[in-house]
């Protein structure tokens, strides 16, 4: 008898699980259409920066804070953002030795980011003096004036900035520059023919902010017909003071080779500048010729706007 109230009480609560799971509904079923994002990668597919940005590999490099070229003789790592201008203008005071004194302005320089890794670049600038400037990354420079003369060169220089690779590890963040520059005019006598120059650029920002970073420029330049090679090594170290202050220390070398009458200059080369806003940067720099052929000093100052 016991087992057969048992088995029964068993089976009642074997229906009442059933029915309550038959008694559940099943959830609504969303009868409104899927509405999709707009499809924001197909905008450019198939377009010229398309296949730039498949070139350079595209990704964001933008900085929160401008970084100009003009800050250092060791061009910036960073490209322009995409969409948006830089523009960078200065002065330099060169003390030449043997040869009248260099005035060099406004080193105008205008970079436009077309991707996130390739910025467009135009330029002008004018040089008066005994020599071309050549303590600025933004302009070459050879002497073209004998000791007692003053003469003009005014250039304008086009090119491009592409960036390479980001910082990872021991991978340093580096980016290429191909320029020329074309004389547009000056004292007669002086070279008209265009020079052709490249650098390379790479750098490591370090734990405590600090950021090492160096370069390699070769151009292709001419002097009263005699054409030769460019040579320009440089390294800097820039070291920030709060969030808007920075210095660096800097060294950089430029030789020629297949000249007629070859040269090398060495500088060292201190600076400071300062961030007005994110976008908005002024600094000085000054530096001191290594040996004699070099300048006996220079100063340069100059600001960088992004906009």
């Amino acid at each position: 008898m016991r087992g057969l109230i048992s088995r029964a009480l068993i089976a009642t609560i074997l229906l009442i699980g059933a029915g309550r799971v038959l008694a559940q509904e099943p959830p609504p079923i969303s009868t409104q259409p899927r509405v999709e994002g707009p499809d924001i990668s197909s905008e450019r597919r198939g377009s010229p920066l398309e296949t730039l940005e498949s070139l350079a590999g595209e990704g964001k490099r933008e900085s929160s804070e401008i970084e100009t070229d003009r800050d250092s003789f060791t061009p910036a790592t960073s490209t322009t953002p995409r969409g948006r201008f830089i523009l960078e203008a200065a002065y330099s005071f060169i003390d030449n030795r043997g040869v009248k004194e260099t005035h060099s302005f406004p080193e105008f320089l205008l970079r436009y980011g077309l991707t996130e890794r390739i910025e467009l670049r135009l330029g002008w600038n004018a040089e008066i003096g005994g020599a071309g400037s050549n303590v600025s990354g933004s302009t070459g420079g050879e002497p073209f004036a004998e000791p007692g003369v003053v003469e003009r060169e005014y250039n304008i220089c086009y090119g491009i900035k592409v960036g390479i690779t980001d910082q990872g590890r021991l991978l340093p963040r580096s980016a290429i520059i191909v320029q020329v520059f074309t004389p547009t005019g000056g004292s007669s006598g002086v070279s008209t023919a265009t020079a052709f120059l490249a650098s390379y650029a790479a750098g490591w920002e370090l734990p405590n902010r600090w950021r090492f970073e160096t370069a390699i420029r070769y151009g292709l330049d001419s002097e009263h017909g005699d054409r030769f090679s460019d040579w320009a090594p440089s390294a800097v170290l820039r070291i920030p003071i709060g969030e808007k202050l920075a210095t660096h220390i800097e060294y950089f070398g430029l030789a020629t080779s297949g000249k007629e009458a070859n040269t090398t200059r060495h500088y060292i080369s201190p600076g400071v500048h300062y961030l007005v806003t994110p976008d908005l940067e002024v600094g000085f720099r000054l530096g001191w010729g290594l040996n004699d052929q070099s300048a006996r000093f220079f100063v340069n100052t100059g600001f960088g706007w992004r906009f």
